[in-house]
């Protein structure tokens, strides 16, 4: 709390205010909670988006919505280059089955999701799926970004020999 001397209040009223002449400054500074609050703001701001996967990947985009989810699932990576990550951490091939029957602890219903990489050779993709499933996994979904190519519905073309009666009608 400041306190104010005013000076022209101080000689005028001597013998009416004789002991009062300071007077409490009533008023609060915001500045600095305000230059607080917008540092913390873009520390925020900043960090939140490292915050979400830890394996960088660029997922192949498709026309499909992004899925409803009401519980942690269990994510396997793979990068480009075929190295393979369950959650962060970079596990061999040969021990993804078994790292995988370990954090089940809760049941082989748990969702999975492998998100690969659209560089990623298709074949070790294929492997991860396989090995997922033959563990006993019964839920595995493949991760990719919204707003890719359209498949192609609203466009079809008639196949050869499509009438207006349909389907091999001359």
């Amino acid at each position: 709390m400041a306190l104010s001397l005013d000076s022209s209040n101080s000689r005028r009223g001597r013998g009416r205010r004789r002991g009062r002449g300071r007077r409490a400054l009533s008023e609060i500074n915001v500045t600095p909670l305000v230059d607080v609050m917008l540092v913390l703001l873009i520390i925020f701001m900043v960090s939140a988006p490292l915050l979400t996967a830890g394996v960088p990947l660029e997922l192949p985009k498709t026309e499909a919505g992004a899925l409803s989810n009401q519980s942690e699932p269990l994510t396997v990576s793979v990068r480009a280059d075929g190295t393979i990550f369950v959650q962060a951490t970079e596990v061999p091939f040969g021990d993804l089955a078994p790292r995988m029957r370990a954090m089940a602890d809760a049941g082989f219903n748990k969702p999975i999701y492998v998100r690969a990489d659209g560089r990623a050779p298709y074949a070790v993709v294929a492997q991860v799926m396989a090995s997922l499933s033959t563990s006993g996994f019964t839920s595995i979904g493949l991760l990719t970004d919204t707003g890719g190519p359209s498949s192609g519905l609203d466009k079809v073309a008639p196949l050869p020999g499509d009438g207006p009666a349909g389907r091999g009608a001359p």
